[in-house]
């Protein structure tokens, strides 16, 4: 298991349109990712999960990984939640 705190830049946080963009990415591994803010913890495979986070631009989140390719699935999703501007 490896995790990264990363902060979302996104003019309207982790809602809509970037959560779905990061769950498209989070779903091609095959290890667990989770997004944990504010003390709650969701799959990051889960649209529904994402959003119940209620992440804010300027938030800091923590992404974990578990499993099979954990290490290349952390720097992706790193990058990709630092990079989503929308």
């Amino acid at each position: 298991m490896v995790n990264k705190e990363v902060v979302v830049v996104s003019e309207t946080g982790l809602h809509a349109r970037p959560a779905t963009l990061l769950v498209k990415k989070a779903s091609g591994f095959k290890c667990d990712v989770t997004l944990e803010y504010n003390g709650k913890k969701a799959n990051a495979k889960s649209l529904i999960g994402v959003l119940s986070l209620g992440v804010t631009k300027g938030a800091s989140v923590n992404v974990i990984t578990n499993g099979e390719d954990e290490v290349l699935a952390l720097e992706e999703l790193a990058t990709a939640i630092e990079s989503i501007t929308e």
